[in-house]
């Protein structure tokens, strides 16, 4: 993957499905659907969070059409070696990510990819990709 794309991460992805905040609705709308992406990783958390919540069809709805409308990237050799230097780096430093936030992080890291999050835990680790917080005006 080339430079300029950007990679939403899974909470990311939840709050544009519901709507909120407006300062990432707006961002997104300025940014070309083809430089979005989501890691197959993502997409497992997104279909795990539907699966736990069978009743809940409006989500599964949202998050299925949210889905056909992103590159999904798969996990490949490229993310699986990110994934190896990543995890040592930030293990030795004391930093470690919860596992599947380390494997969407390495992802990121190995398309170069831009990696869209407000989660607090990738901001330990800032120093090894590069992040955007899109929630923020």
């Amino acid at each position: 993957m080339n430079d300029g794309y950007f990679m939403l991460d899974t909470n990311s992805v939840s709050y544009i499905i519901k709507g909120q905040p407006a300062a990432l609705r707006e961002r997104l709308a300025k940014v070309p659907m083809v430089s979005v992406c989501v890691s197959a990783i993502t997409e497992a958390e997104l279909l795990r969070g539907i699966a736990k919540k069978p009743d809940a069809k409006r989500l599964a709805v949202a998050v299925k059409e949210f889905l056909l409308r992103v590159e999904i990237l798969p996990w490949d050799s490229d993310a699986a070696s990110a994934y190896a230097q990543l995890r040592t780096a930030c293990e030795s430093e004391g930093k470690p990510l919860a596992t599947m936030d380390m494997l969407i992080a390495a992802h990121s890291v190995a398309t170069n990819a831009v990696l869209i999050t407000n989660d607090k835990a990738f901001y330990n680790v800032e120093h090894h990709l590069t992040l955007e917080d899109w929630t923020k005006p």
